[in-house]
C-alpha cells in the first residue's frame, strides 16, 4: 500500500533524526510507531475531504511548553509534571494537521540565550557543532534547520524565538504580545512571554502564525510599499564580531536597492531598555514564576548553577525598584516610538556575534548578556519581530536580522523580509549524475546550491540507465510497477534553476517528482524516447547501488550529452 503524505513525512523525520545524531535536541522524543499511527489517521482524515492546511507537518514543540502524554521539564527533570492537555498553541497546530514529534531541550527555565544551560546537554549549532546554537528555544531551532522538523514552537521573553533561528539559518517569527495563547507554558516572566514560531521559510512562518493567533490582527497602517525602514547608525550597534558590521551592511543596501527608504533612528532607548531587562527590577518576575522550586531544591544536581543564581538573586529586589523601573521603562517606550515614527519597521542585526561553547563555559554570563543586546527590548515595549537569515559571516556562519514593528504588524514585517530574502529559493531532485561527488555535482555547487536531505522518491519510478557521458540515469514516473529510487533534495537560488534549465540537453527534461513524504519538488525526469534500449536498473534502487553492483566508474559511457540527471 503506497504511503499517505503524513505517513512518509514521519517516516522521514525519524530517519533524519537517525542520520544528524543529534541526541541533545530532544528532551522526549515520542516513539515512532504512535507518531505513525497519529499520521495514518491524519491521511485518512485528508482523503475523506477534511480541510487540515498543517496535513503531515512535522513540529517540536520547545520543553516548557505543555505536550498531552509527554513530561513538561522547562528544562528541569526534578521540575517534570505530565500534562493532560495541550498548551493552547499546540492544540491549534495539531487541530490543523501537524504531528509532534517531541518536546526539545531549552536553556532551563528558559532563562538564557546560548542553548547551554541544560542537564540534557549543550544544543550545538546546526552548521558548527563547535559554537552555540542560541537559547532559550535551542532545541526547537536545531531541530528545523537540521531539516527534522517543518515547524517548531520556541518561547521569546528576551529573544529567545529569535537568536537561534538567527545562528542556526532559520526564520523566528516573535508575535505581538497576546496575540498567541499561552496557556500550558511555563512562565519565565509572565508579563513578557510570547510564543514563537521557528520555520525554513517566511511564508511557512506566517501560516502557522495565522493558525495560533487569538483573533483578526488589527489592520496596519499599509499593508504595501514602499517601504519606509528606520536603520541606526552603525556607530549604535556597539562592538560586532569580525567581519559582521559588512554583512550588515550588505544587507541595508539590499533593503535600498529594493526601494525602500531608509531613515535614520537613535537607537539609544531600545539599549538602554534592553539593559532594564536583567539588571532591573523586572528580572523579578522570574522568581515569581519558579523562585519556590529553584530555592527549595538547591544544590540539586539537575539545576543549572547559572540559572539558579539568576533566579535567587532576583528574590531580593525591592518593590519600590519596579516602580521606578517602570516609570522609566514608560518614557524609554515613549521615546522608541518617537524614533520609530511612521516607519513600518526597524532594522537591526539578531544578535552581535555567535560565540563558541569554550566562550560560554569560560564566561557564562557575560556572553549570554551579549547576545540579547538587541532582542531584550522588544518585549518591554509590547513590539513583534522577525529574524530572518541574511547571507552568511566568516566560514559560512549564517548571518541574521531582525525586523522590529510596533503590535500586530506581523504581515508587514514578512512583506519587507521579501524584499531581503529575495524570491523563494527552489528545491531539486536529483538521481544521478548530479549526486554528491558525481560528475556534475559541481554545477550545483557553482549555482550556489546546498544540500537539504537524502531521500527517496515516491514508489512511482523506474531508473534506466542511459547511454550518455557522463554516465548518468533516466527516471521516469510510470502508472504501476514502480519502486522508490534514492535522491538528494538540493535548494538553489531561482535564476539558478533557470540556468539549468536552459543548458539541459535531449533527453533529459524537469519535471515534478514525488519523494517519500508526499511532497512534490522540481527534479530531472527523461523522455520516454530515450528509454529504447536502456537496460532497467529499478531493481538496484538507486543509481550508486547500481554502478556499485555494475562496476562502472563515475564519468564512464559512450559519447553523448552531458545533461542532468
Amino acid at each position: 500500500m503506497t504511503e499517505g503524505p503524513a505517513l512518509a513525512r514521519v517516516r522521514a523525520a525519524y530517519r533524519r533524526i537517525a542520520e544528524t545524531d543529534r541526541p541533545e535536541i530532544w528532551i522526549d522524543l515520542r516513539p515512532q510507531p504512535d507518531v505513525e499511527a497519529e499520521a495514518r489517521a491524519l491521511d485518512a482524515r485528508a482523503a475523506a475531504g477534511e480541510r487540515l492546511p498543517l496535513a503531515g507537518t512535522a513540529l517540536a514543540v520547545k520543553g516548557n511548553i505543555d505536550v498531552a502524554g509527554l513530561p513538561t521539564t522547562a528544562g528541569c527533570p526534578g521540575y517534570a509534571y505530565r500534562p493532560e492537555q495541550d498548551a493552547g498553541a499546540v492544540a491549534r497546530l495539531r487541530a490543523t494537521g501537524a504531528i509532534v514529534l517531541g518536546t526539545t531541550n531549552l536553556d532551563q527555565f528558559a532563562t538564557g540565550l546560548v542553548g547551554t544551560r541544560s542537564p540534557y546537554g549543550a544544543v550545538r549549532n546546526a552548521v558548527d557543532p563547535t559554537r552555540v546554537s542560541g537559547g532559550s528555544s535551542s532545541g526547537s531551532a536545531v531541530a528545523v534547520a537540521l531539516g527534522i522538523a517543518d515547524l517548531a514552537l520556541g518561547t521569546d521573553t528576551a529573544g529567545s524565538g529569535r537568536v537561534p533561528a538567527a545562528l542556526n539559518g532559520v526564520v523566528g517569527l516573535k508575535p505581538t504580545y497576546g496575540a498567541v495563547p499561552t496557556s500550558g507554558v511555563v512562565p519565565a516572566c509572565r508579563s513578557l512571554d510570547c510564543v514563537s514560531v521557528f520555520a525554513r521559510t517566511v511564508a511557512e512562518a506566517e501560516l502557522a502564525h495565522a493558525l495560533l493567533v487569538d483573533g483578526p490582527p488589527e489592520p496596519p497602517a499599509r499593508r504595501a510599499g514602499p517601504w519606509r525602514i528606520a536603520v541606526p547608525d552603525p556607530d549604535q550597534l556597539g562592538e560586532l564580531d569580525p567581519g559582521w558590521d559588512i554583512v550588515w551592511a550588505a544587507a541595508v543596501r539590499r533593503l535600498a536597492d529594493a526601494g525602500a527608504e531608509l531613515l535614520p533612528l537613535d537607537l539609544t532607548p531600545f539599549s538602554c531598555a534592553a539593559e532594564l531587562l536583567y539588571q532591573g527590577a523586572f528580572v523579578a518576575e522570574r522568581y515569581t514564576a519558579v523562585g519556590a522550586f529553584v530555592e527549595s531544591h538547591a544544590g540539586k544536581e539537575y539545576l543549572d548553577p547559572v540559572v539558579a543564581a539568576i533566579v535567587t538573586a532576583a528574590r531580593d529586589i525591592p518593590a519600590h525598584r519596579l516602580f521606578v523601573d517602570q516609570e522609566r521603562l514608560a518614557r524609554l517606550r515613549a521615546a522608541a516610538l518617537a524614533e520609530l515614527g511612521d516607519a513600518d519597521a526597524l532594522l537591526l542585526p539578531t544578535t552581535p556575534g555567535h560565540p563558541t561553547l569554550d566562550e560560554v563555559a569560560a564566561d557564562p554570563v557575560g556572553v549570554n548578556s551579549r547576545m540579547g543586546r538587541f532582542t531584550n527590548s522588544t518585549n518591554l515595549f509590547g513590539l513583534c519581530a522577525l529574524a530572518v537569515p541574511a547571507g552568511t559571516v566568516g566560514a559560512g556562519l549564517p548571518f541574521g536580522v531582525m525586523l522590529i514593528g510596533r503590535p500586530h504588524t506581523e504581515d508587514r514585517l514578512g512583506s519587507v523580509a521579501g524584499l531581503l530574502t529575495g524570491p523563494a529559493p527552489v528545491r531539486l531532485a536529483v538521481v544521478g549524475a548530479h549526486l554528491s561527488g558525481e560528475p556534475l555535482n559541481g554545477q550545483l555547487l557553482d549555482l550556489g546550491a546546498r544540500l537539504v536531505e537524502s531521500t527517496t522518491t515516491a514508489p512511482e519510478y523506474r531508473l534506466h540507465a542511459l547511454a550518455t557521458s557522463p554516465s548518468k540515469p533516466g527516471l521516469v514516473r510510470v502508472a504501476e510497477g514502480g519502486a522508490a529510487i534514492q535522491a538528494e533534495v538540493w535548494e538553489l537560488p531561482a535564476e539558478g534553476l533557470g540556468r539549468l534549465l536552459a543548458a539541459l540537453p535531449e533527453p533529459m527534461a524537469l519535471g515534478r517528482v514525488r519523494l517519500a513524504d508526499g511532497s512534490a519538488v522540481t527534479g530531472f525526469l527523461c523522455e520516454g524516447v530515450a528509454l529504447a534500449g536502456a537496460p532497467d536498473i529499478t531493481a538496484h534502487g538507486g543509481w550508486r547501488a547500481y554502478r556499485a553492483a555494475s562496476g562502472r566508474v563515475p564519468g564512464a559511457g559512450p559519447a553523448g550529452p552531458s545533461g542532468a540527471g
